[in-house]
């Protein structure tokens, strides 16, 4: 089952700007999978069509295979099943503590105070963030903010969410740690969908990826099949994982031969792939 579908979608800017260019998109239920590209390719506007943020000039969008309207009815449905986390969380954190931020969007769904209490209670315990409460959130860290912005989210119960850069800004230990909760927040049950550009992540975590390109997709399917066509990769002002341009390198100076769509993605199948071909 599809519980994310665009279909033909455009949109313009006022001006007149072409920001989306009949893109189809699909997302299965239970999936994890990531919209890849430079910055300016039409990620984040894609995104906010898919809760009723952004109308499209034209096309359709569709959640859990129903068409999304543009009444308050629907509207409302569309943001309780959609949750989008965005890049810089400062943009979604306005409360004066951490517990009166999340606790916004289930008040305003009118939940009961003590409902909304164990969703806060529970949404922090899923990011790790228990005894946060108290806290003013400008006072957080970089990681500490992204994982309240994805309680935030959490409490709303979604089935889907969408981040956009979750891993922007983050040093290397922060970013994998936002990777691993998401993962798990998958397991149990949540679509994940994630727009980025960073190449080396990408193939740790997602089953299938889309490629943008000026409002554009330009390749999609498994991470094997995407960076598997270099030549997509490199005019998309992307570059390929840095274990798989190792591989190439010592594919081009005959030191291991694997040929372009056998490159290793990560650092276990280089491990199996070309250490062993090396010994």
């Amino acid at each position: 089952m599809n519980v994310i579908e665009a279909k033909n979608i455009t949109y313009k800017y006022p001006d007149g700007t072409t920001a989306l260019n009949n893109i189809n998109f699909k997302v299965e239920k239970g999936d994890i999978v990531s919209l890849l590209g430079p910055n300016g390719a039409g990620k984040s506007t894609l995104f906010l069509h898919f809760n009723g943020i952004f109308t499209p000039t034209s096309g359709e969008i569709f959640i859990n295979e129903k068409k999304l309207e543009q009444d308050k009815k629907s509207l409302l449905e569309a943001r309780q099943t959609v949750g989008i986390v965005f890049q810089n969380p400062d943009d979604q954190l306005f409360a004066p503590t951490v517990e009166e931020d999340i606790a916004f969007g289930p008040l305003n769904l009118e939940k009961s105070l003590e409902e909304t209490k164990k969703l806060v209670e529970s949404s922090l315990k899923k990011v790790g963030m228990e005894g946060f409460e108290k806290k003013p959130p400008h006072h957080l860290s970089g990681g500490q903010k992204k994982r309240i912005a994805i309680a935030g989210i959490l409490a709303m119960s979604p089935e889907i969410m969408i981040l956009d850069e979750p891993t922007s800004g983050l040093d290397p230990k922060g970013a994998s740690q936002i990777l691993r909760l998401l993962y798990g927040l998958n397991k149990e049950g949540i679509t994940i969908i994630i727009s980025t550009h960073d190449v080396d992540l990408v193939p740790l975590y997602s089953k299938k990826i889309n490629v943008m390109e000026h409002g554009a997709i330009v390749k999609k399917g498994s991470p094997k099949e995407v960076f598997g066509d270099i030549n997509i990769i490199r005019s998309s002002n992307l570059r390929l994982p840095r274990i798989t341009h190792l591989a190439e390198i010592l594919d081009k100076e005959d030191a291991v031969k694997l040929g372009a769509d056998s490159y290793p993605l990560t650092i276990s199948q280089a491990r199996r792939d070309i250490l062993n071909k090396l010994d």
